[in-house]
């Protein structure tokens, strides 16, 4: 095969200028179920099955039952740097399939715990989910297949997220109505990662270069000399010495703590609110499809305005929207989860973007595992402590003022994102 300095012709054709190789989006799809997989089952659809799992161990509160997540999050933090380097050695099909095969036994083993430590431990185990097929390895992979429309393309893997909430949590309280208890609910939801795991034993490859492929839009620059992405950009020891990464990395922390504290305990506010299991259930998906919208629609704004703008109108309308969730009741709450959805969505695409584009791709792994230190961190804690505040004062008010001054941070700090490649 020619090397791009040998090619006379373009590295890539006409044709593949507008479309790109199949493989360029099978890619994304993976990605995409990837995350709808992992992050569906393990942080967003479980929530669904709350209610029964509190009623059936009813010495249980809700921070002991919200520890679960703080107890995953750290740990994912914790391993983050490490998976990190894996990630850039080895890359992330094996680490894809090794995720799915825990997922599926440790759904399983759910559906027969007797006490609070056998759920902690398999909340423990769950963090080697969202290491091996989680948000990290979903970005850099989709990172290494694109250089044009990247933005797109990662906001249409990041709908996995979305979409995990928006169809296994009413699929979840589906089967509860129907009947189904929720332990045999947990484990007939054990087969679901068996898709994923067929995905990335027979379709998925590393990067383009695996194939005889370039990445989408790659035109061999003087910036990207080599069709290889992974090895352009700073180095971690240069990128962590910039403001720009740890503005990035608190950032993540901070809007984290909010999303997760607030999409982890929506099922059971709703309930507080009147809503029966099933609606508060479905209520989610009021949060997650205009999320998964937002995250499309944000990722192909970001291939066509460049700078802080957008990243300023995202997080200041998701405070507008935790603002008015202090105000709402019952027949007005879901205007303002649905903003926080839809604006959440949108910033969620433009930090991961912003996470590679600023640095490059050359120690991806290694930072995106380091900002995962602090964003699970801020991720579990507001999980466990937003449900440890309900206990303490009987409503969710306090941790709502909480995430809207956390927010407001993050708006702060957008001013010292900048572009270093």
């Amino acid at each position: 095969m020619q090397s791009v300095s040998e090619s006379n012709e373009s590295p890539v054709s006409e044709k593949g200028k507008r479309a790109g190789h199949p493989m360029h989006w099978i890619t994304v799809f993976i990605a995409m179920t990837c995350l709808l997989v992992s992050n569906g089952m393990v942080i967003t659809g479980i929530t669904a099955f709350d209610g029964a799992i509190l009623a059936e161990f009813s010495d249980w509160s809700r921070g002991d039952l919200k520890l679960r997540g703080f107890i995953t999050l750290a740990i994912t933090g914790l391993l983050a740097p490490i998976i990190g380097v894996l990630i850039d050695k080895i890359g992330v099909k094996f680490l894809i399939m090794v995720g799915t095969v825990v997922l599926s036994l440790s759904f399983y083993a759910y559906g027969n715990i007797q006490n609070i430590s056998d759920l902690y431990l398999i909340h423990a185990a769950f963090a080697i989910v969202l290491l091996a097929c989680g948000l990290n390895v979903a970005v850099i992979l989709v990172s290494n297949w694109f250089v044009k429309l990247r933005g797109t393309a990662i906001g249409i893997a990041v709908v996995g997220t979305s979409l995990g909430g928006a169809v296994l949590a009413p699929l979840f309280g589906g089967w509860l109505a129907d009947g189904m208890t929720w332990r045999e609910g947990m484990q007939l939801a054990a087969l679901i990662p068996s898709s994923l795991f067929l995905l990335a034993l027979f379709l998925l490859r590393n990067r383009p270069t695996d194939m005889g492929l370039k990445p989408y839009g790659f035109d061999g620059s003087a910036q990207t000399p080599s069709a290889d992405l992974s090895q352009h950009g700073l180095t971690y020891k240069e990128a962590i010495k910039t403001r720009s990464f740890w503005s990035i990395a608190f950032i993540a922390m901070f809007t984290f703590y909010t999303i997760m504290g607030f999409q982890a305990n929506l099922v059971l506010h709703l309930m507080d609110l009147g809503f029966s299991v099933q609606a508060a259930a479905a209520g989610l998906s009021v949060l997650f499809i205009p999320a998964l919208i937002g995250k499309f629609l944000f990722g192909l704004v970001a291939d066509k305005i460049t700078g802080r703008r957008v990243l300023y109108s995202n997080l200041s309308l998701m405070l507008l929207g935790l603002v008015g969730m202090l105000f709402t009741g019952e027949d007005t709450v879901l205007i303002a989860v649905g903003l926080i959805g839809f604006m959440w969505g949108g910033f969620y695409t433009l930090l991961q973007l912003n996470a590679v584009n600023n640095f490059g791709l050359r120690a991806s792994g290694k930072l995106l595992g380091t900002i995962t230190v602090l964003d699970a961190f801020g991720g579990g804690l507001g999980i466990w402590a937003t449900g440890a505040i309900y206990d303490a004062y009987g409503s969710y008010q306090n941790a709502f003022m909480i995430f809207c001054v956390l927010v407001a941070l993050s708006v702060v700090l957008i001013s010292q994102v900048k572009k270093h490649v």
